[in-house]
């Protein structure tokens, strides 16, 4: 199976599930368009594989895209083995350098109590928009040779 975007998801704020939306536009240097997390920062866009929702789900917890947070739910590639600055190639356009591999919760966020636990921490990854384009659930991501 080749490696592809599930759903694209977005949230006014931080740190709260974000809603699964039909086209997203990734902007150069800020991250999802319309996303409160996007920015100038380092990370503009969260990923997060559809295998680790799905074995929050196998724990008994009614999860979906979007729950946790992160704008790319990704399925077929493993995020978490991805070295901090590889490239990824999704849709017909858009780059993204990984920034970040997981990271670290200081305090319990939202998704955390509503959801029981959160994978994000753990399994989810961060990106920075090198190329914008535009992105769709069913979009391919490819790894970029260095």
């Amino acid at each position: 199976m080749s490696a592809r975007v599930v759903a694209v998801c977005i949230s006014e704020n931080k740190g709260e599930r974000k809603k699964p939306i039909a086209v997203g536009t990734l902007l150069v240097e800020h991250g999802l368009e319309g996303d409160g997390h996007a920015g100038d920062w380092h990370r503009q866009v969260s990923l997060l594989a559809q295998e680790s929702i799905n074995t929050m789900r196998a724990k008994g917890l009614d999860v979906t895209t979007g729950d946790f947070a992160e704008n790319l739910t990704t399925e077929g590639i493993d995020l978490p083995s991805l070295p901090i600055g590889t490239r990824l190639a999704v849709g017909e356009e858009a780059i993204l350098e990984v920034t970040q591999i997981g990271k670290e919760c200081h305090t319990r966020c939202a998704i955390y109590y509503q959801a029981g636990d959160c994978v994000m921490p753990r399994e989810g990854i961060f990106a920075r928009v090198i190329k914008g384009g535009t992105v769709t659930a069913g979009s391919p991501i490819r790894r970029l040779d260095p």
